[in-house]
């Protein structure tokens, strides 16, 4: 029996991850290859033109899995009846921007799509947020969605988790499908702690840790950490624009993960509700490792912290709560 279709929603979709994330859904990439899909793509009236660009290559891509595309400037329109939304758009921060500035543009978008997603996405919608500053959007349209239930809100930090999984494979010069469990704790953002306590290697002599294997702890905790930290920085720098096709491949990743699950054995990073553990404040978007099930995720329990961890988590749990109220201070 052939599956119903899922509807996946991009927002955001005539930009460049919009434009490298679309493909990658109507080939079966981030819901599986035998996972139909009808594509709703917005955007701002602005990139009308484009949007319908986009629209046409779909087409003439003749994706097997694709059965339908809706392309609109209309939040209602777009948001009706989706199973999975992509949060793509946003404010960028512009040269010379406060944050609070960025931030106050990003409240009333998140407000405005949060409400849409409210009253008209289908029951059990998965939202995962891509657009910066993504854990506080996130908690933004959390609060805007309350039939959503909070499990359902989500944040990328899956593209700092594979960027953390890229540089040990290359530290190591080994396949980065033999690396895993690094940690993003905390904040998309420079405060964020890519953690390689837990993170294993599959040699040809069983499974090593990643620690063991580098045995350089100033490289771990130095070099390893601030290139992980900067790497969109790195990344604006030399292409002039900033990732576009990693930060898709990586949604992809995040929403395969929690709607198919995680292979035995190995967890994934995602900015979830805190719900306290770790003693991360209760009520924030952090990135925790989870592992998931049936279309649920898990926050992972019980690994040891020891003191540079703790340190690292807390700060960026720090600067969460500044966010958090910063944003709020938007609403009022």
């Amino acid at each position: 029996m052939a599956k119903d279709p899922v509807r996946v929603l991009v927002t955001g979709a005539a930009g460049q991850i919009g434009y490298a994330l679309v493909p990658m859904i109507a080939r079966g990439i981030m819901l599986g290859p035998d996972q139909p899909v009808i594509l709703h793509m917005l955007d701002i009236p602005p990139a009308a033109e484009s949007l319908n660009g986009v629209k046409m290559e779909l087409i003439d891509a003749a994706f097997p899995l694709l059965k339908g595309v809706v392309a609109t400037t209309d939040v209602v329109e777009a948001c009706t009846g989706v199973n999975v939304a992509v949060m793509v758009g946003g404010f960028p921060r512009k040269e010379g921007m406060e944050r609070k500035d960025v931030m106050s543009k990003n409240v009333s978008i998140y407000k405005s799509q949060a409400s849409a997603l409210e009253k008209h996405a289908a029951p059990n919608c998965k939202v995962l947020v891509v657009a910066n500053p993504a854990n506080t959007n996130a908690l933004i349209l959390k609060e805007f969605a309350p039939s959503i239930p909070e499990k359902n809100i989500t944040c990328l930090t899956r593209l700092d988790h594979n960027r953390a999984l890229g540089q040990v494979s290359e530290r190591l010069n080994v396949q980065v499908s033999d690396v895993k469990n690094v940690i993003i704790w905390g904040n998309h953002s420079s405060t964020q702690y890519p953690d390689v306590s837990h993170a294993t290697v599959k040699t040809p002599s069983g499974e090593k840790s990643v620690r063991e294997l580098v045995s350089n702890d100033d490289w771990l905790r130095g070099e390893f950490i601030t290139t992980v930290q900067q790497r969109g920085a790195a990344i604006i720098k030399a292409r002039k624009l900033s990732s576009a096709l990693s930060a898709a491949s990586s949604a992809c990743d995040h929403i395969r993960d929690w709607v198919l699950g995680t292979p035995e054995g190995t967890y994934v990073s995602m900015g979830v509700y805190s719900d306290g553990s770790y003693n991360v404040p209760a009520g924030l978007i952090y990135s925790f490792p989870v592992t998931c099930r049936n279309g649920e995720w898990t926050i992972v329990q019980g690994l040891p912290i020891d003191e540079f961890s703790r340190k690292k988590m807390d700060a960026t749990a720090e600067e969460l709560t500044e966010e958090k109220a910063l944003a709020y201070s938007c609403l009022s």
